[in-house]
């Protein structure tokens, strides 16, 4: 009996390994290294990615640190990490075009369907106390109404944090609108949390700021802040604006973004299952903006966050992958 029972249990284990274990072209998936960037949506992109291909394509997943214009540079001089899943082109379209021509990065899509929204915004209730500050000219002519604590007599500009693509851009922008003359200085909010900070510390203060930002954020789904108009794009001086010795910076207002999943070239040819995957992933501004306010609201980190999406949006993600792994990636949750 016990001869017999043996085997049969050796044949129950081999047919569960059998359906719960990735297809030998899963397996070979290997190793991948996916940037966690600093913000938030992109740091959500890239556990919700680190778990699909973990428990759908069997992938050994790890995720490094990242930003917009090292992790670019890194991917097209040195090859890793293999993805990074939410690369903002305006500010780093030259390098990863170059990379791309070269044969060294594949562009996989667009993850942000609806394209990035970037500008210079003030809060809606500070507006309604002053409505003729709609526009930044007439900003620009109030730095009294913006006072920097650390530089007295000049007006505070939030800009873009160190090391985040858009910094270059806002410093250029900075210098071609000439804000130092007209008595503003720039400020370094250090992080993405510090930038989200002062401003929501401001708005509930009633306090005046005047800042970047950008969409899609749970921040300008929860506070009401107002875009300035008259930055007009010039896509003739773009390409300067974007250049860290830019020497002409002239007036100019963003465009509108593609927001896109860039990978190495290497990674796409070893793991073409997985490039499939990382090729489908596009999500409208909507769904971020309520995944990143249900993170806020609930405190909760990116891999959390992650995990809320795929088991409460499975009409979006159920589309990126083959149906015969939807179940399984939803078991392993």
């Amino acid at each position: 009996m016990r001869t017999l029972l043996l085997p049969l249990i050796w044949v129950i284990a081999a047919v569960a390994a059998a359906f719960s274990a990735p297809s030998a072209g899963h397996a070979a998936c290997g190793k991948i290294s996916i940037a966690e960037m600093t913000w938030a949506s992109a740091a959500v992109a890239a556990h919700m990615e680190k778990i699909i291909l973990q428990k759908g394509y069997g992938c050994e997943v790890e995720l490094v640190p990242g930003d917009t214009v090292p992790t670019s540079t890194s991917m097209a001089e040195r090859g890793e990490p293999d993805i990074a899943p939410e690369i903002w082109l305006n500010s780093t379209r030259a390098v990863i075009d170059r990379g791309v021509a070269e044969g060294r990065l594949k562009m996989a899509g667009n993850i942000l369907s609806d394209g990035g929204d970037e500008g210079w915004w003030l809060p809606k209730a500070f507006i309604a106390i002053h409505p003729e500050l709609t526009s930044l000219a007439a900003v620009l002519k109030r730095p009294d109404l913006f006072p920097d604590p650390e530089e007295p007599g000049k007006g505070r500009f939030y800009g873009c944090p160190s090391g985040w693509g858009c910094q270059i851009s806002n410093d250029n922008l900075f210098r071609g609108y000439k804000m130092k003359q007209a008595g503003f200085a720039m400020f370094d909010p250090g992080s993405g949390e510090g930038l989200a900070g002062a401003i929501a510390k401001a708005v509930n203060r009633g306090e005046p700021i005047f800042t970047y930002y950008w969409a899609p954020t749970a921040l300008l789904g929860k506070y009401a802040m107002v875009k300035l108009s008259g930055m007009s794009h010039e896509p003739k001086n773009w390409p300067c604006m974007v250049k860290l010795d830019c020497a002409a910076p002239a007036p100019n207002g963003f465009p509108s973004s593609d927001v896109v999943t860039v990978t190495t070239a290497k990674f796409a040819a070893r793991a073409p299952e997985a490039f499939a995957f990382i090729a489908q992933v596009s999500w409208p501004n909507s769904t971020v903006q309520k995944i990143l306010a249900w993170q806020d609201e609930n405190r909760a980190d990116a891999e959390e966050t992650a995990e809320y999406f795929l088991k409460n949006f499975k009409n979006i993600w159920t589309k990126w992958v083959p149906p015969e792994l939807v179940a399984r990636i939803a078991k392993g949750l």
